[in-house]
This record gives structure tokens, sequence and C-alpha cells, in this order.
């Protein structure tokens, strides 16, 4: 039986696969017309398994597929690269021959054997002999070389690499060695190319590879379903393509979660309870994925502050790829541009881990969560019959932020800007796991607004949390919330939104918006200690 894949790329004779028919097309159109094609995108995107699948589509009689990976090449001098180049060379051409059941020439034997590459000079003369060994009848074989991890090259070695590569490129001769390059990794050739002054590599043509889309998700788990028999709910796959955003390792750890790991009956249909289950475990597990996510937001302490505007602010931050910071963070896959070209956090997965991320272990103020005088506790707001009592609830949170007063300001490790957005979100986080329910990030625009959805006893809640922007955005933001609830197929919604003024109003207020309820909170968060004197 076939396999959900997570470990590296994905083989379709163990694991279920996404074809991308449409970006194969595209890539292979490029590669006949003699493109040198450069793919940035963060790790697990799919990126080798694409380009796998393609070599294996080129591994036709007028092309001849080289693929190689300089990961091992990364603390090396120029010299001993091209050295262990032409190896890797050699034996990728070897084997190639061998996969096909041909045999090597003897003039490529010698070709092979007395060949030498020491710089990028000489590794431009071997490419341009290169061609003349590989006839296939009447025709030259076209070289189609795939290059993965391209960022672990020698800084020393980038320049004259990429030169040659360009003069290549350049020659008019129809017999061109290599015929196409594919260029692959994370960091993009203005981040590797050291030597600013010059541009080596501005013949390249960009590649994107998307994330999966709602039909390949279908796709992927409809070849589960007809190998196995058992079905997923449609809701259950929109859910996953909605928290994932179609990131290729999340939606495949996810349907790994669901068929491997859980132990649900293959003669039963996986819903949405089992989902949820799913999902905590994905929200609170240590894979390698959220693990690079881990490290890579957590490089720069500058990183929370952005990531924190784009989720917290209606107004957002424009997409600058000119910006350091904004810069990384989309080479690291955490932002992305949106289509109103402002940033956005790439998947409701990634935007709930960097919220934790960035949430103190112990904030200090947990044993103010309830008065003295009420002695509350958590499980006190859930009802008889399972019910969460959620005005209560929050009116307990508003009346929390005005005991503390300023020793919100003393929170460890916090922008003060975002301190109420932290303090709710660990706030609800504690009382959804004493009462035992599900809490959801739900990322509808990718920036401006926090939407919290609880789910307990098949009932959702829904929280949605922004920061002051003034009072058209306030009002704005009830209209939206009224939109989702209507997605959701809620009757009610509450909207916390942190005042930061010098002089703000605490307000409560309930209200109908489009046939739905709506109870609204402004909640002043304090600026400053107040003097001792």
């Amino acid at each position: 039986m076939k396999t959900f894949g997570t470990q590296g790329p994905v083989h379709p004779n163990v694991n279920y696969v996404v074809s991308r028919t449409g970006e194969m097309e595209d890539f292979i159109d490029r590669v006949k017309k003699g493109k040198y094609i450069v793919l940035f995108a963060p790790r697990q995107t799919g990126k080798t398994t694409f380009f796998r699948t393609a070599m294996d589509a080129l591994a036709a009689k007028e092309y001849f597929p080289i693929q190689l990976n300089f990961e091992a090449y990364v603390d090396l001098t120029p010299t001993a690269f091209y050295n262990y180049l032409l190896t890797d060379i050699c034996e990728k051409i070897e084997s190639a021959f061998q996969r096909q059941d041909n045999v090597l020439s003897e003039a490529l034997k010698q070709f092979l054997t007395k060949v030498e590459m020491v710089d990028h000079v000489s590794m431009r003369n071997f490419f341009q002999q290169l061609t003349d060994f590989l006839i296939h009848g009447d025709n030259r074989r076209k070289v189609i070389l795939i290059i993965d991890e391209f960022d672990a090259i020698p800084p020393d070695a980038v320049r004259g690499f990429l030169h040659s590569l360009r003069y290549i490129y350049l020659e008019q001769s129809g017999s061109r060695c290599p015929h196409s390059v594919g260029i692959v990794g994370v960091k993009n050739i203005t981040q590797l190319n050291y030597d600013r002054s010059i541009s080596p590599f501005n013949i390249q043509d960009e590649f994107h590879l998307p994330n999966f889309t709602l039909p390949q998700v279908h796709d992927l788990f409809e070849q589960y379903t007809q190998e196995v028999g058992q079905a997923f709910t449609s809701e259950v796959i929109a859910s996953i393509h909605k928290q994932t955003a179609g990131q290729p390792f999340l939606v495949n750890r996810c349907a790994q979660i669901l068929t491997e790991e859980m132990d649900i009956p293959k003669s039963e249909t996986i819903t949405m309870e089992h989902f949820s289950k799913a999902h905590t475990q994905l929200l609170e597990e240590g894979n390698t994925n959220i693990s690079h996510l881990l490290t890579n937001i957590r490089r720069d302490r500058r990183f929370e502050r952005v990531l924190m505007r784009i989720a917290s602010y209606e107004r957002g931050l424009r997409f600058n790829p000119d910006d350091e910071i904004i810069d990384e963070l989309a080479m690291y896959g955490v932002v992305a541009k949106g289509a109103d070209g402002m940033c956005e956090i790439v998947n409701p997965i990634y935007q709930h881990r960097i919220l934790q991320a960035f949430k103190p272990t112990f904030n200090g103020l947990e044993s103010e969560y309830f008065s003295e005088e009420n002695g509350d506790d958590f499980i006190d707001y859930l009802t008889p019959n399972g019910v969460i009592e959620m005005d209560a609830l929050l009116d307990n949170f508003r009346d929390f932020i005005a005991r503390v007063g300023f020793r919100i300001l003393q929170v460890p490790d916090t922008p003060q800007e975002y301190v109420g957005q932290h303090l709710l979100y660990a706030y609800l986080d504690h009382f959804v796991h004493v009462v035992g329910a599900d809490m959801f990030l739900e990322v509808q625009t990718g920036r401006g607004r926090i939407d919290l959805l609880i789910v307990h006893n098949q009932r959702k809640y829904i929280v949605e949390t922004k920061i002051w922007e003034g009072n058209r955005y306030y009002q704005a933001g009830k209209k939206q919330l009224a939109a989702y609830l209507k997605l959701e197929k809620a009757q009610e919604g509450y909207y916390v939104v942190f005042d930061h003024r010098n002089n703000p109003t605490p307000l409560v207020e309930t209200e109908t918006v489009d046939g739905l309820t709506i109870r609204s909170y402004i909640i002043p968060v304090v600026q400053e200690q107040p003097s001792s004197i």
C-alpha cells in the first residue's frame, strides 16, 4: 500500500503524488525552448520531487538529463568544487547510459577519463566538447542540467560559474551545451552574488512552483480512497487545504496522521471530528517543517515585530522585496506577497505556531485571571450541558486586563504594541485545554485580523481580534466578522479590539449585523507605568 510521504522527495511507486500537470507542461515547454530556469522556494515545497519527475519525462531520445545536488559542496574551495563537480557529472552520465541499457562509446570513455575541470573556463570547455559524444542516430542529444540545492555552491565559485553559464546561453550555436539549465534552491541569485556591481545571470527565466490547489488536494486524497476504500468528507479536505494553504509537507503530514497514526478503522469515513484531533496534533508536534519555521523566525528579534504587525493591523505592511527583513521572511517561506501587494503569513498553521513561539512561556499574570472575590475557574464557563459561556469568559478577560493595569507592560519579551493579543491568545489557549475544546486560527486576509475558532461539542465559537486603527476600521471589522460567521454557519461572534491610544474609552456592545449577533469589546491597553511620585 502506498503512503503519504513527508521524508524527502516522494516517489510515485510508493507514495501518493500530486501530478502538477499544468506546471510540468509549462516547465518542459521552457526546456524545449532552451531556457535557463531558476526556481527558488522554501524547503519542503516539493521542488526536488517536481524536478525528478521532469527529468524522467525528458529522458527521451533527444534529451540527456543530468541532475546534480550541490549540498555537499558548501565548504569546498573553488578548485575542489570543480574537481568534485566533474566526478559527479561523469558518474551521472555513466548511470544514465546504464539505465537506458546503453554502453558508453570508447571515445566517450576516453574523454571522461582524461578531461580536467579546475575552474569555470574549463567547465565551459567540458560542456562544449561533451555534446560531440552524445550522438543518437543522426542527432546530438541535448543536455539538460538540473542543479538542486544550488545555494550551497562555495561563495568564491558563484561569480565564475554563473558567468560561464551565461556565456554558454548566449552562444548562437544550435548544439549549445547545456541546452537548458534548471537552478533550484532557497536563496535567489541576488543573495548568492557577492559582487553586486555585476549581473552574471541576467538571462534567467524564473519559474514558480505554487502550493497545492484544492482540486489537487482532492486528487491526492482520492488516490488513497481508490486504493484503500476509506473516504474523507469534503469538509475535511477543504479544511486541510484551508489550514495548510496547500503547503505540500503540511498536507501530507496531516493525511499521514489521519491515515496511519490515529487508528481510524478503514471502514469509517474520516470526518471533521477526526480532523480536529489531527489538527491539534499538528499544532503541537515538532516535525521537521515546523522546526525549520521556528528556527527561521527566531534568527532575528526584528522578525517578531514585523510578523505581529502583519497579523494585527488591517492596514498591514507592503510587501517590499528590497527590505532585508521581508526578503528573508519570504525566502524562509513565512510570508508571501498577497494579491493586493501586501505581506501575508502563508497559512494558519504557521500563524498559530508563530504566535505560540512568541508567546511567553509564563507571562506572570496567570494568577490574575480570576479576581479574589469570585474565585472562578475556567471550568465555570462551561455549562452542565457543554455550552461555552463566551460572553462571561470574555467579560472576565476584559476585567482581567483592567485589573492588572500597568503590569501588562512587564510581560517578558513581548512588544507592548501586541501584548493585548498575546494575552488574549494565551488566556483562550489555557481555557480550551482545561475544557477539552479545540482552537483553530482562521486567517481570512492573511493580515489585519486574527480569527480564533473554538470548537466544542460540535459547536463553533468565533472570536476576532484586532488593534484599534480608527472607527472606520472598527465598524468595517463587524461586517467582516458577520461575513465569516455566515461562511462558518455560526449565529454569533465576538469582536475584541485593543485600544492603545492615550485616552481610550472602554466599550462593550451587542448588535445585530446582517442578521447575526456580534458582541464587541474595545479594551484599553495601558501605555506606561504611572509615576511613583
